[in-house]
Formats: C-alpha cells, sequence, structure tokens
C-alpha cells in the first residue's frame, strides 16, 4: 500500500466531492470532504453569501494538512490559490494535487442542481476569481470536468502512479 496524500481541488461545484471518494476507494484510502473540516463560523458565512478571507481560511488549511499528514488519505478541498496549497503542503509533505476544471456554466449548472449545500451559485465568481490554475511546477495535473467521474478517476489513477 502507498501512503497517498491527495487534494481534489476546484471551485465549487466541480466535483471534488464526487471524484475524491472514488479515487479513495479505488486507492484503499480514506476520504474527507474538505467542508466538513471548515469551522462554523465559515459555513455560516458561505451560507450568507460572504466570501472567506485568507484569515476565515489558514486555520482551516491546517486542517487539511493534519489530516493528510496522517497519511493514506484523500481530501475534497478547494485549495485556490498556489499559496494554499503550499500551506497544506508545509503541514503534509509529499501531498500531490488533483485539480478539476470546467467551464462557468457547467460549474454553474451544478452548483443549481444541488440540495441542501451551504455554498451558494451567487459565490461562484468569487471563486472563479480567486482560482489560481495549478502550475506546471506544482505537485499534481488539471481535469476536464466535463468527463464522466469513471474516466477522471482513471486518468488521476494513472498519472498518480507513475
Amino acid at each position: 500500500m502507498t501512503d497517498w496524500r491527495i487534494v481534489v481541488m476546484g471551485v465549487s461545484g466541480c466535483g471534488k466531492s464526487s471524484v475524491g471518494l472514488a479515487l479513495a476507494e479505488a486507492l484503499g484510502a480514506r476520504f474527507i470532504d474538505g467542508d466538513d473540516l471548515h469551522p462554523e463560523a465559515n459555513k455560516g458565512k458561505m451560507a450568507a453569501g460572504i466570501p472567506l478571507n485568507d484569515d476565515d481560511r489558514w486555520p482551516w488549511l491546517d486542517s487539511v494538512a493534519a489530516a493528510l499528514a496522517d497519511g493514506n488519505t484523500v481530501v475534497a478541498c478547494s485549495a485556490l490559490k498556489r499559496v494554499y496549497r503550499e500551506r497544506i503542503g508545509s503541514g503534509a509533505p509529499a501531498t500531490r494535487f488533483v485539480h478539476l476544471h470546467g467551464s462557468r456554466e457547467l460549474l454553474a449548472q451544478r452548483m443549481g442542481a444541488r440540495l441542501n449545500h451551504f455554498m451558494p451559485v451567487s459565490l461562484l465568481d468569487s471563486q472563479l476569481n480567486t482560482l489560481e490554475l495549478l502550475a506546471p511546477s506544482e505537485p499534481g495535473h488539471t481535469y476536464n470536468i466535463a468527463l464522466p467521474v469513471g474516466k477522471l478517476v482513471a486518468e488521476a489513477l494513472a498519472d498518480l502512479r507513475l
């Protein structure tokens, strides 16, 4: 068994939880939805349509890193900025990123179809404006969310096992 530390990242609605869960199952790793690691204050802000700021995010990112540091873990976490990914990596070395990315239209459609989720579609543009695409120098790959979950997972598995 390999000691996986993987963040499935991207803006809300990209499929982080679905892909992350399927990837964890394929790897025999545990799955954690990063949303569950947010403090209630963060969830309340987002539910009210208020974007989080960096001060809101630092403790959450540290919780994500702590969960990954235990090893053999896949976490669904937006990780929108490179500095956020670096923060996670500093607390959980050897973390790799699976960046799910797609069109604004597809993301908005997916977000609008979700029931009882604290993240409103109104925050999508804020997330897209904050997003710094995964750079070639970062440990990971970017995948097109228009693909079916099974295909995304197969591509990620192939890249992770290189």
